[in-house]
């Protein structure tokens, strides 16, 4: 597959455009603004890809300026449909990267697709938003939608949960303050989500959409106990009141079974394996 993906350079696309290549794919990153429908539509006429992946968003929930949300996560992923539509030879397959907070708070645990979503932050409504204007474009464009549930590893930015205990413990801080300790989320590794994409880029039905999980959950406190027993050593965690967030998601876990269903099961790093990993990358 010749593969535009936007968001290459980010957390996700360094770790998919690895996995491409090394199975013979090129990977194409796309250099425009996906803000400029122009220089979008232009690139996209030079690329003629066979396969898109979008990646790229602004996908850190507690991001200041509410406005970008939808200006990047749904205005930009319009410019990029039109562009695609626009081309005299469709792409086989474009796959759009949502996420699982648009679900929200639900009662039903691990969540399915066909859960209703209840997005209760501008980052879930901006990819809601993006998954229903998407649509209108299902008749021209092969479009396969992804729920990722949460994931992490090495090079994440550390205003992510995840990062930011990592480097708590490769420090061997005393003292960490964090926000709501009572959620639970999956925690998987980025490079089995990278996987995941490749299969639903091959493998993917038009107008589908797929969870992106492997129905593991974790608390916090699990978290931060598997990080004591890899460095042994131990953090005075205090709540800071600033940090909880008023409409957080407590929790969230996914069913694979539509995911394993069209690309068959995918190697999982266990949380004690991507958390040795990202401990070792920051020491």
């Amino acid at each position: 597959m010749h593969i535009l993906a936007t968001g290459a350079n980010g957390f996700t696309g360094r770790y998919f455009r690895k996995v491409a290549e090394s199975l013979g794919h090129t990977v194409w990153p796309l250099a425009a603004d996906l803000t400029d429908k122009s220089a979008v539509c232009d690139e996209v006429a030079q690329v003629r890809p066979t396969a898109v992946v979008h990646l790229a968003a602004i996908s850190f929930v507690a991001h200041v300026d509410e406005i970008a949300f939808y200006n990047v996560n749904v205005l930009g992923t319009l410019n990029l449909l039109a562009a695609l539509a626009a081309l005299p030879v469709k792409p086989k397959k474009v796959l759009l990267a949502s996420s699982a907070n648009v679900y929200g708070n639900c009662i039903t645990s691990p969540i399915t697709e066909t859960q209703q979503p209840y997005p209760v932050n501008h980052y879930a409504n901006s990819k809601l938003a993006m998954e229903h204007m998407a649509l209108t474009y299902g008749d021209r464009v092969p479009l396969v939608i992804a729920r990722p549930f949460n994931y992490t590893g090495v090079g994440q930015g550390q205003q992510f949960l995840i990062p930011k205990l990592v480097h708590h413990f490769a420090r061997r801080d005393r003292i960490i303050e964090l926000g709501n300790l009572h959620v639970e989320r999956e925690f998987n590794d980025v490079r089995m989500i990278c996987d995941a994409y490749l299969g639903l880029l091959t493998n993917g039905l038009p107008g589908q959409v797929y969870n992106v999980c492997t129905g593991h959950p974790y608390t916090l406190k699990q978290v931060i106990a598997t990080l004591e027993q890899i460095t042994g050593h131990r953090l005075d965690v205090q709540v800071n009141p600033a940090f909880v967030r008023a409409n957080e998601v407590r929790r969230l876990c996914g069913n694979p079974d539509k995911l394993i269903g069209c690309v068959g099961r995918l190697k999982n790093m266990s949380l004690a394996e991507t958390l040795t990993w990202m401990i070792d990358d920051m020491i």
